[in-house]
């Protein structure tokens, strides 16, 4: 069982494994499940005014190279909900800028700290962190996974579906970090993925064959495409994210006509069930990725989806950052 108010002296599934959230490859089954019913926790006593300081005296940094809006709100707010603190920590403010080494970055900060969410480029980055740092690092962001997310994304699918096991997510556009991760967190959870995205713009061959194996454990299937109608026919979750990512602003000719014939717009969505949810896990172009209509539209969680990042931060935190004492209850 994963940690809660009852049992937060208790080793969490999360630490057994491992000590911290790189990519959701190696993050058990059993961990993602004890992930959403404590985030699902966690939303309910917010709302209901219910206090949980279960990180009272523990900080976190932020050391983002990348712009962000959710990522850093949610993991601010979450620390100060659950009575700890969050500094933020533009790596160009820092030693590092001026060569400073990340292992000797990190072996400071490990001293001062509980945790470290880095939010950058390369995943290997992120990675190094993890090796030099003795405390918990998260993945905020890299180019090749975006963990965090794909996990609130559940909490948002389980939420409006009831359920996880044998749904079908069509994800329609770029075969980025959020494609693999979404791969990644569905199969451990039944669903099936169906991506249409053009030739040369698939998601992360490795992540897709890791995933594979794990599906045939739980009884999900990935299937790739070119053809954006194959893979959202009789979707249960429509999903797209931008065309252009952060460090491709050059690429955006090129983009724009690889992806013209990929926006999620009503037409697409005729090809999904009735009853599908349309997701974007944020910043949006309306008229690129996605039409106006449809991300506006009832069928749109994207405003759920985004709040359920702040839930899933604090589910991610308790878990990772070891409280000083034992939970409240």
């Amino acid at each position: 069982m994963a940690r809660s108010a009852r049992t937060a002296g208790r080793t969490s599934p999360l630490r057994t494994i491992q000590k911290d959230l790189l990519s959701l490859a190696s993050v058990p089954r059993e961990s993602v499940q004890a992930l959403l019913l404590l985030a699902a926790r966690l939303k309910d006593m917010q709302r209901r005014g219910k206090p949980h300081a279960w990180l009272a005296g523990r900080t976190i940094g932020l050391l983002f190279q990348k712009a962000s809006t959710r990522t850093r709100v949610s993991f601010e707010v979450g620390m100060n909900q659950l009575g700890g603190q969050a500094l933020f920590l533009p790596i160009g403010d820092i030693q590092l800028s001026r060569g400073e080494s990340i292992a000797d970055t990190a072996r400071v900060l490990s001293r001062y700290l509980d945790g470290l969410v880095i939010r950058t480029y390369d995943q290997t980055i992120v990675e190094e962190w993890a090796r030099e740092a003795t405390v918990p690092v998260i993945n905020g962001l890299t180019d090749l996974h975006h963990p965090c997310q794909a996990l609130s994304d559940l909490l948002t699918i389980q939420e409006k579906k009831g359920r996880l096991k044998a749904l079908r997510l069509a994800y329609v556009g770029d075969g980025n970090n959020m494609t693999n991760s979404l791969i990644e967190a569905a199969v451990k959870v039944g669903m099936s993925v169906s991506c249409g995205c053009p030739k040369g713009y698939q998601p992360d061959s490795t992540v897709v064959e890791q995933a594979r194996q794990e599906a045939a454990k739980t009884g999900s299937a990935i299937e790739l495409s070119d053809d954006p109608e194959v893979a959202v026919k009789d979707a249960d979750i429509v999903y797209t994210d931008v065309w252009i990512s952060m460090g491709q602003e050059r690429e955006q000719a090129r983009r724009l006509k690889a992806f013209s014939d990929y926006q999620v717009n009503e037409r697409l969505m005729k090809r999904a069930r009735p009853d599908a949810i349309v997701m974007h896990c944020l910043p949006a172009h309306r008229g690129e990725e996605i039409s106006a209509k449809v991300l506006d539209g009832p069928q749109s969680v994207v405003l759920d989806q985004a709040e359920n990042r702040l839930h899933m931060q604090k589910a991610i935190l308790v878990e990772l950052v070891r409280p000083l004492g034992r939970a409240q209850t």
